[in-house]
């Protein structure tokens, strides 16, 4: 009879315990959900070239969702915080969150642009070869686009544009890009005089190995700046033409 008082009793205990444990956590998430909004911090990740500021993101938040400042955390919906910021054309992506001192925290990653096409309309390319406006907050420096822009002729231009960057020769020295035509592209670079006509897009790899075997040997023996023009268009050779 004792021991079935005592198992009885430890049981009540136990159940107690749990109830206080489930009451303070029911407690602490009320408080929790109660507090407000105390700051809000913005942080860009990667590329540090502000497309977008730190001003026209709040700018931005405050007109969709009016000042967030002192709004309880509970009226917050974050996903559609989230979803705001990546309309914006500079956003590639964004997290929103709360953070445990209270905070509404926001990392965004911004749009890369890797060319900037200067034509009847004027924008980015960016890494995904998708057309990106250009920005009142920062100019990148970028190959310069030329010529007949055309949707064909900017996904040649997006593929040129992805070798030259995997490349830190070209990365460092082509500064731009002349669409003749729909698979006839020409090179300028940053310390020479002559223009390199690419052709098309076929071979590239075969194609730039050729121009650094010529451009080495041409360095090698002071010769660049007699060069008007050098051709990578022909199978297997570089064909130039002297001023």
């Amino acid at each position: 009879m004792n021991l079935g008082m005592r198992i009885n009793y430890d049981y009540i205990k136990l159940m107690a315990l749990v109830l206080v444990i489930m009451g303070l956590y029911a407690f602490s998430n009320h408080r929790s959900a109660q507090k407000n909004v105390n700051g809000i911090e913005i942080e860009f990740v990667g590329d540090q070239n502000l497309y977008i500021t730190q001003g026209a993101v709040n700018k931005l938040l405050i007109q969709k969702f009016g000042s967030l400042e002192n709004v309880p955390k509970e009226k917050l919906v974050l996903n559609t915080m989230e979803k705001a910021l990546e309309a914006n054309k500079m956003v590639k992506s964004a997290q929103v969150y709360l953070t445990i001192n209270g905070k509404l925290a926001s990392k965004i990653v911004q749009r890369k642009p890797i060319g900037r096409i200067e034509g009847d309309s004027k924008f980015y390319l960016d890494d995904e070869g998708k057309r990106m406006p250009l920005s009142t907050s920062h100019s990148a420096r970028v190959p310069i686009i030329t010529g007949r822009i055309t949707g064909e002729s900017l996904a040649d231009v997006y593929e040129i544009l992805n070798y030259i960057n995997k490349d830190d020769f070209l990365r460092k020295n082509v500064i731009g890009i002349h669409i003749e035509s729909e698979s006839k592209y020409q090179l300028r670079f940053r310390t020479e005089r002559f223009v390199v006509e690419l052709g098309d897009v076929e071979a590239l790899q075969k194609k730039f190995a050729n121009f650094k075997a010529f451009y080495a040997k041409a360095k090698k023996d002071r010769a660049l700046d007699q060069y008007g023009m050098v051709s990578l268009e022909f199978n297997n050779q570089v064909v130039c033409t002297k001023i």
